[in-house]
């Protein structure tokens, strides 16, 4: 049986420019390539835990316009369970400029995001939250929380909820309130390491890939560790599952279209 994850978090129309080099202060920069993709850290984990097997269902606020099905596409596509609160803000909406060598800068007006109050959660056997929606509703998807409860603490802010599994990079180590649960600390092209209370569990690093657009590699890195560890896969091979699934996402453009499949994981690691 797949295991049930509910993951509460954001919903963003992504727009997308590449370019060959990203601007400076005041700059612009010309000969872009532009697209409108569905984003949002909690739908790109969504889709990426059900493209790795689970069943899931996404709960999370949307605007009354037409941008919250270009939004929502990408949920109906991997076959996410969509629990909508529907709002009067707009949908949040995420502007991204990609380098050539794969670079990003994010800007998000979080709209409807920021109206996610708390929830009623479904059977699960674990919940996915970030931190792209109100602190209300992070706390109270812990507080009704009957399995693993995990934590991406991106964007970086300070949270009062004791997860079971956290996911951050140096930066956002730094706000997290509690450790004394399971810690990846992603350490970007070096890989990641599993901490359990400070303690190195298991230590990874990701496969050599052409990197392409960053944006959705730690959406893909946490799914794929929570999903393997669900799948009650040791810590070391969880951990180099996650650096797979996040390295095949920076391999690709696009945030949810970048994200793999459990077969494109188990692919590029039998390469190794």
């Amino acid at each position: 049986m797949p295991p049930r994850i509910v993951v509460v978090g954001s919903v963003n129309l992504d727009l997308v420019v590449r370019v060959e080099r990203l601007p400076e202060a005041g700059e612009t920069v010309g000969g872009g390539t532009f697209d409108r993709l569905p984003g949002g850290k909690g739908a790109n984990q969504a889709v990426a835990c059900a493209l790795l097997g689970a069943e899931v269902t996404m709960i999370a606020a949307v605007g009354r316009d037409p941008q919250a099905e270009e939004a929502l596409a990408g949920l109906r596509a991997a076959g996410v369970g969509i629990l909508l609160e529907e709002t009067d803000a707009p949908t949040g909406v995420a502007l991204i400029q990609v380098d050539a060598a794969g670079e990003t800068t994010i800007a998000v007006a979080p709209g409807a995001n920021a109206t996610l109050g708390a929830v009623g959660l479904p059977p699960h056997d674990a919940v996915l939250c970030q931190l792209e929606i109100p602190d209300e509703a992070v706390l109270a998807a812990w507080e009704e929380c009957t399995g693993l409860f995990c934590l991406n603490a991106a964007p970086a802010r300070p949270i009062a909820v004791d997860a079971d599994l956290a996911v951050v990079n140096r930066h956002e180590l730094e706000t997290l309130v509690r450790r004394d649960g399971l810690v990846a600390l992603t350490l970007g092209a070096e890989g990641a390491v599993l901490l359990d209370d400070g303690e190195e569990l298991a230590r990874a690093a990701p496969p050599p890939v052409d990197a392409v657009d960053g944006t959705g590699a730690g959406d893909a890195f946490t799914a794929c560790l929570l999903v393997s560890l669900l799948e009650e896969r040791s810590h070391e091979e969880a951990l180099r599952r996650a650096c797979a699934a996040g390295a095949l996402a920076a391999s690709r453009f696009g945030a949810q279209p970048s994200l793999p499949t459990a077969f494109e994981v188990d692919e590029i690691l039998a390469r190794r």
